[in-house]
């Protein structure tokens, strides 16, 4: 077992845009940062990345090169190619043990775990996530403006999903894929906006080389497309958050207050992991925003102590 004696400020598990932008600004305020991060996130199936002022297009694994060649700038922030498995102490007394036998101490923790995906269970929809079905029109729907789309989707959602692609164009197709059929007056609405509707499953998607062509229906049914947005279903990129007695969602969000704090003191949480908005800026943004947080909430312990 090797130990590193020498207690972190911070330690933070995830280095995705929130995990990354909380440690930028915990090293520019000298505190004493580790992040570890087990080199598998979520965004790593598509191509590029959006909506980030500045890096608009940037692959997700060039945005984790310069976003770590900005932070060396700044010694106090150390990282590890690891994976936390145990998180055992309290506030200010924390012990962090990874895969590789490794133990690490922490005043505070951040999980910027993110969410994972669960198994997609459409034959033939693995193939083509992220090289032409996505699961958020902020961040693709450009690249597939005015194309013939198919939106996989719930009968809840539905609605919701056909007003938000609207945006982007007006040649798409619903698939609902649940047991809970349209009302009749969203069936009525849908069809005064030209919208197609099946309530059928899905058999399969037909693709090449990760472009679909079209959704085939098991009634035989095929649909032409060139693009498809799903509803991903989706867990935290962690257990540790609940095992260690955060407040938990639902739908598995780790519920904080609006300075990042989690359910267990000296714990905070960023990013996806903490959100359902899904956006790179905005996870970044939540990343800067909790780590101003612990830093004041640091100094002020640092301050009583004298």
């Amino acid at each position: 077992m090797n130990e590193d004696r020498n207690p972190f400020d911070i330690v933070i598990v995830g280095g995705g845009p929130a995990g990354l932008n909380a440690s930028l600004v915990l090293g520019r305020a000298r505190k004493q940062v580790l992040v570890i991060d087990d080199q598998k996130p979520r965004n790593w199936v598509t191509r590029e990345t959006h909506g980030f002022l500045t890096r608009d297009g940037v692959s997700p694994r060039e945005f984790r090169r310069i976003a770590k060649e900005e932070i060396a700038a700044y010694p106090s922030v150390q990282f590890a190619s690891d994976t936390v498995m145990e998180i055992t102490g309290q506030n200010n007394e924390f012990v962090v043990k990874t895969a590789e036998g490794k133990l690490y101490y922490a005043k505070k923790v951040i999980f910027a775990v993110g969410k994972r995906d669960l198994p997609l269970d459409i034959k033939g929809l693995s193939e083509v996530y992220g090289k032409s079905a996505f699961v958020c029109p902020y961040c693709d729907g450009w690249e597939l403006r005015n194309r013939q789309l198919v939106i996989i989707t719930s009968a809840n959602h539905a609605l919701h999903m056909a007003k938000l692609i609207s945006g982007w164009t007006s040649q798409f197709t619903l698939c609902i894929q649940d047991d809970t059929p349209l009302e009749a007056e969203q069936k009525q609405e849908l069809s005064r906006h030209g919208v197609q509707v099946y309530e059928v499953p899905i058999e399969s998607i037909r693709s090449e080389n990760g472009m679909v062509s079209a959704v085939e229906l098991t009634d035989g049914t095929m649909i032409p497309c060139t693009g498809i947005f799903f509803q991903p279903k989706l867990q935290t990129g962690s257990d540790l958050p609940k095992i260690i007695g955060c407040e938990m969602t639902e739908t598995g969000t780790i519920v904080v207050d609006a300075q990042g704090r989690t359910s267990v003191p000296g714990v905070f949480s960023a990013g996806d992991a903490a959100s359902e908005l899904y956006q790179a800026i905005t996870a970044a943004s939540l990343g800067a925003l909790t780590a101003v947080s612990i830093n004041n909430e640091l100094n002020v312990e640092a301050w009583a102590r004298c």
